[in-house]
């Protein structure tokens, strides 16, 4: 199974500091965001990972090359300006089912988390064979910012459009090449339509993750981050 990191977004909450750098180059804790995930993705053997760039993307490849000195094979999906993610991942198809599964992981560059993406491996492999194109999506406690939640899981682990408690879609996600089929190449295009489209059909499965998940989003939630892990509270990512 392939993963992919997205790292399109301009970061215009983030400026000044991404005027000159991309987002995903952004330095937390000694080195790039973009590399804790990278490294956690290495841990958890997956070593075939495409990133996705469109605001100074040469600055991305320039700076993490082919992935060898990371364990990994990195692969680029250039964006002349970026397609939201379902646009993104659209594009990035051809690379993230090359010889492989039909079924890939997409991390935000936008996190850091100690999720152990291990546990999707599994479930991964399961998801290929099933009939119809399934996804699976890791929730997480509903941060300050974002106190409504997105979508409500049940004990059986299907998610739902609305309900008595949401959660907050983690954007750490496994999806089916066929639930992109209808969108061409280039075309730009949100994610929201297709959750909404699959939790509808009953093919949208999810789970509760309670472990560290940290959106860096501003130049404040920056500099927190950078100030824990420099003091230890973070073990990193898993």
């Amino acid at each position: 199974m392939k993963a992919m990191i997205l790292a399109a977004g301009r970061g215009e909450r983030m400026r000044p500091l991404t005027d000159d750098c991309p987002k995903p180059l952004l330095a937390v804790g000694g080195k790039p965001l973009i590399v804790w995930q990278i490294e956690a993705l290495a841990r958890a053997g997956l070593r075939d990972i495409v990133i996705n760039h469109a605001w100074q993307g040469g600055k991305i490849e320039a700076a993490l090359g082919d992935g060898a000195r990371f364990g990994v094979r990195l692969h680029y999906s250039a964006e002349a300006e970026a397609l939201e993610t379902a646009g993104g991942i659209a594009q990035a198809l051809p690379l993230l089912t090359a010889g492989d599964s039909s079924v890939f992981l997409v991390v935000s560059g936008d996190i850091y988390s100690d999720y152990d993406y291990r546990k999707l491996l599994p479930l991964a492999a399961g998801m290929v064979d099933a009939p119809e194109p399934l996804m699976h999506l890791v929730m997480v406690p509903n941060p300050a910012f974002h106190p409504a939640g997105d979508f409500a899981l049940d004990d059986a682990g299907w998610l739902h459009a609305d309900g008595a408690h949401t959660l907050t879609f983690g954007n750490i996600g496994l999806y089916d090449s066929r639930s992109f089929a209808e969108l061409a190449p280039g075309t730009k295009a949100a994610m929201g339509p297709l959750y909404r489209r699959a939790i509808a059909a009953g093919l949208a499965t999810g789970e509760r993750f309670d472990g560290t998940w940290e959106n860096v989003g501003t130049p404040a939630q920056l500099r927190a981050l950078d100030q824990r892990l420099r003091a230890g509270d973070l073990a990193g990512v898993a």
